[in-house]
């Protein structure tokens, strides 16, 4: 339509004309004239406000559902952060608990012996300096440490310090072939040196060739010159075997150590030795032995059983 004088006067008019009606209407309430006029056009134009509506609709649920599949991926990739995050604090809490467990052992055990330790952390495993059976710990020469200390845990003897730097210090084992330690025997005093094996169990040989020895004895360490580099009353082992005693001046005893070699986190150095010797008041308490159930049978004659040890004769 051209824009001309007429067209814009129609414009106008019908603009005066809709809001006349929508002021009628809005006034007629429920009674509005326009009502019919209303009706006819909603009978003529909703079939087709449905079928659009209905065309309209998968469109509008496919964009809601690829915005909610967002927001679902994105709660799902927050909720497996948060489990990752549980797991890895849960495995942490394990950890930690393990070590206050080893730590607090440790301290009882220091406590009886009464050593002064400074607590460290194995860091690695094998040495520097060429020893088969060596582990480092985080504590040096800035922590106290020396050379010749003596290293235990909760269960007893681990080694001693063998070289020492600012920050770290490494540790020969009790079970390197290389370690020699003096030991004494609980309650009996058998006085003996013992020997790393590796994986095997310690080899002792005791001074007194014909000392009363037996499986399940226990042993401590006898002590050195100035506690260096052990300390007296340290738990070593048990008693597995003893060697057939054939007149030497020495006998052979193998024992199991109370500490596990291949199993060491929480370690502490002795960097003050006990006033007195706690002998054997740093042994762990010995098992109770498990009772051996016994069975009584009893046997109930029968009523043809034969009286007297008479043999009945058959029928």
């Amino acid at each position: 339509m051209r824009d001309t004088r007429e067209s814009r006067l129609l414009l106008v008019l019908l603009v005066a004309v809709a809001f006349a009606l929508i002021t009628v209407d809005i006034r007629g309430g429920e009674d509005s004239p326009v009502d019919g006029a209303r009706q006819a056009a909603a009978t003529v134009f909703g079939p087709i406000e449905n079928g659009v509506s209905a065309a309209v609709d998968p469109v509008g649920n496919a964009v809601s559902a690829i915005r909610d599949s967002g927001e679902r991926h994105d709660r799902l990739a927050e909720l497996e952060k948060e489990n990752a995050a549980l797991e890895a604090k849960l495995g942490s809490d394990d950890r930690n608990r393990s070590r206050l467990g080893q730590l607090d052992k440790m301290l009882k055990l220091s406590g009886a012996g009464q050593y002064g330790i400074k607590g460290a952390q194995v860091i690695a495993i094998g040495a520097a300096q060429g020893f088969s059976w060596t582990i480092t710990i985080d504590v040096g020469a800035n922590d106290g440490i020396t050379r010749d200390m003596t290293v235990l845990n909760g269960d007893g003897l681990v080694g001693r310090v063998t070289t020492v730097g600012p920050n770290t210090a490494t540790v020969l084992l009790a079970n390197d072939p290389d370690f020699t330690v003096g030991t004494r025997m609980e309650a009996g005093d058998e006085l003996g040196f013992a020997s790393g094996q590796g994986d095997r169990p310690l080899r002792v040989e005791l001074l007194n060739g014909k000392a009363e020895v037996k499986t399940g004895d226990r042993l401590v360490t006898f002590g050195s010159q100035a506690d260096k580099p052990f300390v007296p009353g340290v738990p070593v082992g048990v008693v597995a075997r003893v060697d057939p005693s054939a007149g030497d001046l020495t006998r052979t005893l193998y024992v199991t150590p109370y500490v596990s070699f291949t199993k060491l986190d929480i370690v502490g150095v002795v960097v003050e030795a006990p006033k007195k010797d706690p002998r054997d008041t740093v042994l762990p308490a010995k098992p109770k032995p498990t009772p051996t159930p016994t069975v009584t049978v009893t046997v109930t004659p029968s009523a043809n059983a034969p009286v007297d040890g008479q043999i009945q004769e058959e029928q």
